[in-house]
């Protein structure tokens, strides 16, 4: 990416990185102090897939991505490493397991120590969920009601019980975030963004709950006082240690010394590069539509959404309550979709010589026969959705739920796949108009979604999102807001803005607002939404 005059003198000459950690890719971001990103590097990173539900990664291989990425934006921006004023971190929930000194242990039956992560969407603890919720745990109460496999206490108690060697020889484990702020500045804290989210730490009371670790079979970890899973948490933005390590700035090709901020998950980076724009926090709902996706709420006091992760203190926005939602499939829950399809093979090939993915080609090719954007969900005629591939994240919490197709035919051309491609988006926008009507039940209303996230850059996509939720949906001036979001956060840990909530409304703006169709489209969406709900409920009890 080319730096333009303007971007390099709105920033005077002191620069943000946001280093954003996905499921397949490392990503870096430069940014000036207007907001505007200068420059931005990615390298993937692998997955490996073991038995069953089994998900892993390395972090060997990815703190080598962050590194590469990281000296490539430095190079192309052409700025000197002195003039990075902080740098922000943020990761995917992911579970690592070092041993001492930092050495990786193996998580899985491979027995191959570089595969030390268990990922995020791995569900090998199914059986550890069903047994904690079964106990009925008052730290539950922050979490839904009911804990997730994506969540890491089952994990750690599925290590317990089926690697004990691994969970004895364990010196640290780390949400992905906070090994990365570790192996940057040998900072042992936590943030509260990630313990609070996926540990059931209690932010709101400072502490972790020795009785449920007790009771589920973890007292381990409490008798030793939580040494192994973080004993100070801090709030995101907080400045490490003394920055970067000498070793560390080495790595990365930055200066030693260089403020890291605690960091956060790599959805609520999204949030945090995203809520401020258009109003107040509380207004808007922030809707990260990725691979998976997620559902963040900022309140002023706590709202019991069940179903629903949270209320979290302190875990996005600093002082603000978070309920978090969402599907554990979303961008990848529409790729698993038309990969059934007869024409999938013919139109990948067509979308591939275009030079542009496949959702895209088949947006291009929906709007084509449309009048309007909105019009495109009359395609999906006599075919319904429930893309649950992957469970029900909310507002079910079930991880058993599986994806309902209904209205199928011969078909097998392109054009029928284009109709799936859009019974499937209005599809993942019922789940979000499910979730948002739950937390407004709550008593969580928003007025506004801010979406971000790969899977929701497209016209097309966003305007049928508005329509199906019957909600105004809002796009940030940032093209890559969850980096953004990680680099607000080094610039609170640099001291450019006294806080989060300063950083927000300097460095997020509105790009543009696509505004839900009334009349005949809201009628037929309500039609569809009542049908998706049918169907998810017949599936269920099927079941």
């Amino acid at each position: 990416m080319n730096t333009s005059p303007s971007a390099r003198s709105a920033g005077s000459e002191r620069y943000l990185i946001g280093v954003d950690v996905g499921t397949g890719s490392a990503r870096a971001g430069l940014f000036d102090l207007s907001g505007h990103m200068l420059a931005s590097a990615k390298r993937d990173i692998e997955l490996f897939r073991g038995p069953g539900a089994m998900v892993e990664q390395s972090s060997a291989e990815i703190w080598a991505a962050v590194c590469a990425s990281v000296r490539e934006v430095i190079q192309t921006a052409g700025i000197a490493p002195e003039k990075v004023a902080g740098l922000g971190f943020d990761a995917t929930c992911s579970l690592v397991v070092l041993g001492e000194g930092g050495r990786s242990l193996p998580v899985g039956p491979s027995e191959d120590p570089a595969r030390d992560i268990i990922v995020w969407m791995d569900h090998r603890a199914v059986e550890q969920v069903e047994r904690i919720n079964a106990g009925g745990y008052d730290v539950l109460r922050y979490v839904g009601g009911i804990i997730s496999p994506e969540m890491e206490t089952p994990k750690l108690l599925w290590l317990k019980e089926n690697r004990p060697q691994v969970f004895d020889e364990a010196w640290q484990f780390f949400d992905l975030a906070d090994f990365l702020t570790w192996r940057a500045t040998g900072d042992l804290a936590r943030s509260t963004c990630t313990v609070t989210c996926k540990w059931t730490y209690l932010a709101h009371e400072k502490r972790w709950d020795p009785t449920y670790f007790h009771g589920i079979g973890l007292g381990v970890l409490a008798d030793e006082n939580f040494a192994r899973i973080g004993q100070v948490v801090v709030e995101p933005g907080t400045p490490l240690g003394s920055g970067l390590t000498e070793r560390a700035a080495a790595d990365l090709g930055l200066v030693a010394g260089t403020p890291v901020a605690a960091g956060m998950i790599d959805a609520h980076a999204g949030g945090i590069g995203t809520v401020g724009v258009g109003g107040l926090p509380e207004n808007n709902l922030g809707y990260v539509f990725g691979t998976s996706s997620c559902t963040m709420t900022s309140t002023h006091e706590p709202v019991f959404v069940p179903g629903v992760w949270g209320p979290y203190f302190s875990a996005m926005v600093p002082g603000m309550w978070l309920n978090e939602g969402g599907q554990s499939a979303a961008g990848a829950a529409i790729e698993q979709l038309l990969s059934f399809h007869p024409a999938a093979g013919e139109a990948a090939a067509l979308a591939k010589s275009s030079g542009v993915s496949l959702p895209a080609l088949l947006a291009k090719l929906a709007a084509e026969k449309a009048n309007t954007l909105s019009d495109v969900a009359k395609l999906a005629d006599g075919l319904h959705v429930v893309p649950e591939f992957l469970g029900n994240r909310a507002p079910f919490a079930d991880p058993h739920a599986r994806a309902a197709i209904i209205g199928l035919g011969m078909e097998r051309n392109i054009a029928n796949l284009v109709s799936l491609y859009i019974a499937g988006l209005c599809g993942i926008g019922y789940g979000l108009r499910q979730i948002i009507d739950a937390q407004a039940a709550a008593g969580a209303s928003i007025d506004k979604i801010v979406i971000s996230g790969g899977a929701g850059q497209l016209d097309l996509v966003r305007q049928l999102l508005a329509d199906a939720t019957g909600k105004p949906l809002l796009a940030t001036r940032a093209e890559e807001p969850v980096l953004l979001g990680a680099a607000i956060l080094g610039s609170v840990a640099g001291g450019a803005f006294p806080n989060v909530q300063a950083a927000m409304a300097a460095l997020s703006a509105t790009d543009r607002t696509y505004q839900p169709a009334g009349g005949d489209t809201s009628a037929l969406h309500a039609k569809r939404y009542d049908a998706f709900q049918k169907l998810q409920t017949l599936a269920r009890e099927i079941r």
